[in-house]
């Protein structure tokens, strides 16, 4: 017989932290390179030293964190260099991923993307980079759930949170008023079954946006 463990009051500290730091980062809500301590995540959050630390333990190791050898925490600031190699990875996967859920992108599924990239110019329109950077990641993230790939999209997420702050730093530069023109050549592929048409306006979307941070 199992004996029942005892529950740690940190888990779900820890746990809420986790996830609304990590989706900060990536949605941009931070700048990058923007410094972090435990102790200003704990009195943040409410939290103990404890679920901060384990938190942050988390979001390094996933590359949403960066930590110094001094112990210095922050958000990542990227070089050019560091988002060519992201955005290659980008183009390997997501073209992937598009083009194993295009057989299950049923009608349901396009018209909700649809729905979303009017959400996404709706941003754009308001300057809200925030808003912005989270509905292009939603558009492309609800695409991909349908690939039943998670490893895949574990994979895409941990890139996607390495980028956050800095797509959201561009876009907020360069203002951009209408959602990426690509989406609208993915929703086109989708429609008509084309998988050749899927991968290349998926690749187009993710190297030209990515082109922007790196210039």
């Amino acid at each position: 017989m199992l004996t029942p463990r005892p529950t740690d009051p940190n888990a779900s500290a820890h746990e809420r932290l986790y996830r609304s730091l990590r989706q900060q980062v990536m949605h941009g809500e931070l700048d990058p390179g923007q410094p972090l301590t435990l102790r200003g995540l704990g009195k943040s959050y409410g939290v103990s030293m404890t679920p901060a630390r384990e938190a942050v333990r988390r979001l390094v190791a996933e590359g949403a964190l960066t930590l110094s050898s001094s112990g210095r925490i922050s958000t990542p600031e990227l070089t050019p260099e560091r988002i060519e190699e992201l955005a290659a990875i980008r183009a390997l996967l997501e073209p992937e991923m598009a083009a194993r859920a295009l057989p299950r992108a049923h009608f349901a599924l396009i018209e909700r993307l649809a729905a979303i990239n009017v959400s996404n110019g709706e941003a754009a329109v308001k300057g809200d980079a925030v808003g912005y950077v989270r509905t292009n990641l939603e558009f492309h993230r609800t695409l991909y759930l349908r690939a039943q790939t998670p490893a895949m999209l574990a994979m895409c997420e941990t890139v996607w949170l390495q980028l956050g702050p800095t797509m959201r730093a561009v876009y907020a530069r360069v203002k951009r008023r209408e959602p990426p023109q690509h989406h609208r050549m993915i929703l086109a592929a989708l429609k008509a079954g084309d998988e050749p048409g899927l991968r290349l306006a998926i690749r187009t979307d993710v190297t030209q946006g990515l082109r922007h941070l790196a210039g």
